[in-house]
């Protein structure tokens, strides 16, 4: 054998590729709602945390705090949340989706 054979060096192979790189693709996240279907507005806070802050801190009312009614929040403290009744009710109509805000909107957005 020669010493140009052993020495040989294989030559690169390039590929070259008929498309560039495609981007992925942009999902758009919908907005949240902002009217029901009957066209009433819907409140900006968030079902899940209402429920949440009523089922761990019902009994002060943090969740009525939450949607901005602060004096019934300070009665659920005085009344430890109604003996637990004023709670329960609460968090029945939170889960249920007719809990409204301050304002009087729904709390519709689980998120």
């Amino acid at each position: 054998m020669s010493t140009n054979e052993e020495s040989a060096v294989p030559e690169e192979v390039v590929v070259e590729s008929a498309q560039a790189p495609v981007a992925p693709p942009v999902v758009q996240i919908p907005p949240k709602p902002t009217v029901d279907q009957f066209g009433n507005e819907i409140s900006p806070k968030s079902r899940l945390a209402a429920a949440l802050l009523a089922w761990f801190l019902g009994v002060i009312g943090i969740h009525r705090f939450y949607v901005g009614k602060v004096g019934t929040g300070i009665l659920m403290i005085l009344t430890l949340g109604g003996l637990g009744i004023w709670v329960l009710i609460d968090f029945i109509v939170i889960l249920v989706g007719s809990f409204k805000d301050k304002e009087g909107r729904l709390l519709v957005n689980w998120s």
